[in-house]
């Protein structure tokens, strides 16, 4: 079993142009995400899935200069993309992460994989997404390649083809989806990368963690955030994109 991070990042966000590619520390913060995904125990490759767009040149760039490895398809079609790469590199397994979560936490990927791979054969994708428990910008979904190869062959929507895994979620009774659910709710933080504003309250974690510890955790952003609450209010205004798929998906489904 060959278990394959799939990282999808683009240069043309509508909101924040460029943003996968914006410094902190003097280092793009794609680095960033890429180094603490690294870290995971049960991660075995990563790869960065990007578009043929000519804005994604750079991202090519980024990726030939550290050695990264890069697969690049249609930028509307992110569903075959995602089947490429991990046709690509082998993957048997699939780690579904994205370029706006550059403070990916390795101990909870593991965390989502671990519940994946406890589950009986049936059980094709498990999600710390839906329902929302962790911090925005903390999720992960792994689902079996088998599963990745059906939604490509017979999703015909296109929301489903832009983003990916939706297709799992409208047929529970086809994929057997796992929810991974926290302890504590933590759904109400905001730690992705959409707007400017997301950008500074990133940029101020990462900047004073970084100062105490290279391979900080979720708990120990909760714990600076905590120790200075008016950083929580830099994006507070920030809009989450509606989402088509919502939480009532999982009813009946298991949860760990």
């Amino acid at each position: 079993m060959t278990k394959v991070a799939i990282i999808q990042a683009r240069m043309s966000s509508e909101r924040l142009p460029g943003k996968v590619l914006k410094e902190v520390n003097e280092k793009p913060l794609l680095l960033h995400q890429l180094e603490r995904v690294a870290r995971s125990k049960h991660v075995e490759k990563i790869v960065v899935a990007t578009s043929t767009n000519p804005a994604d040149d750079e991202i090519e760039k980024f990726a030939k200069k550290g050695n990264i490895s890069l697969f690049r398809g249609s930028e509307g079609d992110v569903l075959s993309r995602f089947e490429g790469a991990a046709q690509e590199t082998g993957a048997t397994t699939v780690i579904r992460l994205t370029a706006d979560c550059p403070l990916s936490d390795p101990e909870v990927i593991d965390h989502v994989i671990t519940k994946y791979l406890e589950q009986p054969n049936a059980c094709k994708f498990a999600t710390n997404a839906i329902p929302r428990s962790y911090p925005a910008g903390l999720e992960v979904e792994c689902f079996s390649r088998e599963a990745l190869e059906i939604a490509s062959l017979e999703a015909k929507e296109d929301y489903d083809r832009e983003h990916v895994t939706p297709f799992f979620y409208r047929n529970p009774h086809r994929f057997f989806p796992l929810s991974v659910v926290s302890t504590i709710n933590y759904s109400k933080e905001r730690w992705t990368l959409d707007e400017q504003s997301d950008f500074y309250l990133i940029k101020k974690i990462m900047e004073a963690l970084s100062q105490i510890k290279v391979d900080f955790k979720m708990v120990d952003v909760l714990n600076i955030l905590d120790a200075n609450p008016d950083w929580r209010k830099l994006n507070s205004a920030v809009q989450e994109t509606p989402r088509l798929v919502t939480d009532n998906i999982f009813k009946g489904a298991d949860s760990g």
